[in-house]
């Protein structure tokens, strides 16, 4: 084989490989790391993820859900993020207590940095006290979302 029928090969191998990644990767939550508690008495605590989200916004009367609220990281030409802003949506309707919230990634990047974004769309589940319990990027299914919510059961 020629040099060029080598490279064209590889580049074949090497999108299948990317593309099985992200297929298998996409829209599953993970859980996000644990915050380590200081010993020092005047330590400043980490600030809460809904803290940031309430600080870039400029609403501190924006409403968190009492059990979970959905934060969604979409940017204008992202498909999958409309995907994300439909299944959100219904999860917060059929889940009582659960509130979605859209942000426009590409205005607000100061949060984007903060909380530490790398693609839209990302979707952070914020428990009732507002702290990062998990975080998916790509277009999660309703299942996902669902059983990434704290204290909801798939069955009821």
């Amino acid at each position: 084989m020629s040099t060029g029928a080598w490279i064209a090969v590889a580049a074949i191998v090497i999108a299948l490989a990317f593309g099985l990644f992200r297929l298998l990767t996409d829209g599953h939550f993970r859980g996000t790391k644990e915050l380590a508690v200081s010993d020092e008495p005047h330590a400043v605590p980490e600030p809460r993820a809904w803290d940031a989200v309430t600080d870039a916004l400029h609403e501190r009367d924006a409403e968190r859900g009492e059990r979970a609220t959905l934060v969604q990281f979409s940017s204008a030409f992202c498909a999958p993020c409309r995907a994300t802003r439909r299944i959100l949506g219904e999860v917060a309707e059929i889940v009582p207590g659960v509130v979605h919230i859209e942000i426009d990634a590409e205005h607000h990047l100061d949060l984007v940095r903060r909380l530490d974004i790398l693609r839209t769309p990302t979707t952070l589940v914020l428990d009732g006290a507002g702290a990062e319990v998990a975080r998916a990027t790509g277009a999660p299914r309703k299942e996902q979302v669902l059983s990434a919510i704290p204290t909801y059961d798939l069955e009821s």
